[in-house]
């Protein structure tokens, strides 16, 4: 039991020090890739853009999984059920690979259908469907990534996704390169050259993750033989009862975002392109407050699963302080680099002046958006997963969407104006989960952890 404040700071450190890391090489990589992508033209950009919206929405199924994974596997580690949390730990794998096999088969046979529903024009839906028909040949094994790095996350171990995700981001970064470009005698192939290293560097990722867990002194050795295949119908429910809420909560995001590419592209590619890269240039502040949101639910899972609520409010109380510093930061860089940022990604002065307000712009909410995030993980890890879901879906859909088909459609404003409109949307979402905070006890967890073997 950690008793004193040092301690305390300790353990969330050697946690959020390395899923700071993590979440800054995959910020990084992205800066990197969609830079690569960058120097080609905007319907690459563009097409990478519309492309990861579905990744994306996929992705968000795979995390509500990972979620429920952790927050399960640090109440059971905290309740000293070690049985309880491999067979946690197995039927998340098992259930998360055999969906990641099913979505690339209909994502690779639909691609054109689901793509077409941004609205590209021709030469912009030809571009996108090149990369995805690729690229979903890697969602299978980015699926076990999520949840092998969110299940260790609920360990308290960080360090081992870290030093995958390094891994995975160098290699993707390195093969992208050479296939972009056709370096060292590859053939030049442009944005197919970096979806396949995508499906490159997540396939190796995800192997080491397996040999990670079924290795001689992984935590699923014994399980190499037929029983790998049983399923536990009981344990995989209890999971997605309690991840699926975080899914909805991510496909909410995926679905509103499909919306407002829509939106932002009738404002013409240019627009667009400067939008893309505007996001990821924004990630050096939201990534690393995704972070402390992860170590929030971990460390507050972790101390309910032990009954120790005094534990759990000290862990929060920690992990917001140090959320707050890093978003000083990177709030610092948004507002006064802006220019700088984008600089890094295009050399298209029309794009980075663009793109620049859309910083200057996000950075004015990063305290009160990285606040939430934080809360919100609090939340996930005593269970209550559904809040989060209400209220993202509160602030998606009675906020930014209908606005933005207002501003965009009715009054005919500047893809400024939808900029405006997501940080208002963050503003209010930060003061809905202050007051839920404040008038509902999530220390009462709602995720039971049975004190017996399996």
């Amino acid at each position: 039991m950690v008793a004193f404040k040092s301690d305390i700071n300790k353990k969330i450190y050697a946690m959020i020090i390395p899923i700071t890391i993590e979440n800054i090489l995959q910020m990084t990589a992205g800066l990197v890739s969609m830079g690569l992508v960058g120097r080609i033209d905007a319907i690459a950009i563009s097409a990478l853009g519309i492309s990861l919206r579905l990744v994306q929405l996929v992705w968000a199924i795979y995390k509500g999984i990972a979620t429920g994974a952790m927050i399960f596997v640090a109440h059971s580690l905290g309740a000293n059920n070690h049985k309880k949390m491999v067979n946690v730990i197995r039927q998340g794998l098992l259930s998360i690979v055999i969906l990641g096999c099913l979505l690339h088969l209909a994502i690779f046979i639909l691609t054109p259908q689901l793509l077409s529903v941004f609205g590209p024009k021709p030469e912009l839906l030809r571009a996108a469907v090149s990369y995805m028909k690729i690229a979903s040949w890697g969602l299978p094994f980015l699926a076990i990534v999520v949840v092998v790095g969110g299940i260790f996350q609920g360990m308290g171990n960080a360090k081992l996704p870290m030093r995958v995700t390094f891994i995975m981001n160098i290699i993707n970064i390195i093969v992208g390169y050479l296939l972009i470009f056709g370096k060292l005698g590859f053939p030049p192939l442009g944005i197919r050259g970096a979806a396949i290293a995508a499906v490159v560097s997540q396939g190796i990722a995800a192997c080491i993750d397996l040999y990670i867990l079924f290795n001689k002194n992984g935590l699923l050795h014994s399980y190499l033989n037929k029983k790998i295949l049983a399923i536990d119908i009981k344990q995989v429910l209890e999971i997605y009862r309690v991840g699926i809420p975080t899914s909805l909560e991510s496909a909410f995001w995926q679905i509103a975002a499909v919306i407002l590419t829509r939106a932002m592209l009738t404002f013409g590619e240019t627009a667009f392109a400067a939008y893309q890269l505007g996001l990821q240039a924004e990630s050096i502040s939201y990534m690393p407050g995704m972070g402390f949101g992860i170590a929030a639910t971990a460390f507050v899972g972790q101390a309910l699963g032990s009954r120790d609520k005094s534990l759990a409010k000290r862990y929060l109380k920690e992990i917001y302080k140090g959320g707050m510093l890093i978003t000083s930061i990177s709030v610092i860089i948004l507002v006064f680099f802006p220019k700088t940022m984008m600089s890094l990604l295009t050399n298209k002065e029309e794009l980075i002046n663009l793109g620049a307000i859309y910083l200057i712009l996000m950075g004015l909410v990063q305290f009160p958006q990285n606040t939430t995030s934080i809360i919100v993980g609090a939340m996930r890890g005593a269970g209550y997963t559904k809040m989060p879901m209400i209220i993202a879906g509160i602030g998606l859909w009675g906020i930014r969407v209908p606005f933005t088909l207002i501003a965009t459609y009715l009054l005919k404003l500047s893809i400024i104006a939808i900029w405006v409109i997501i940080a208002i949307d963050m503003l209010f979402r930060f003061i809905v989960v202050l007051i839920m905070y404040k008038y509902k006890n999530i220390y009462e967890s709602k995720v039971t952890v049975e004190q017996n073997s399996r």
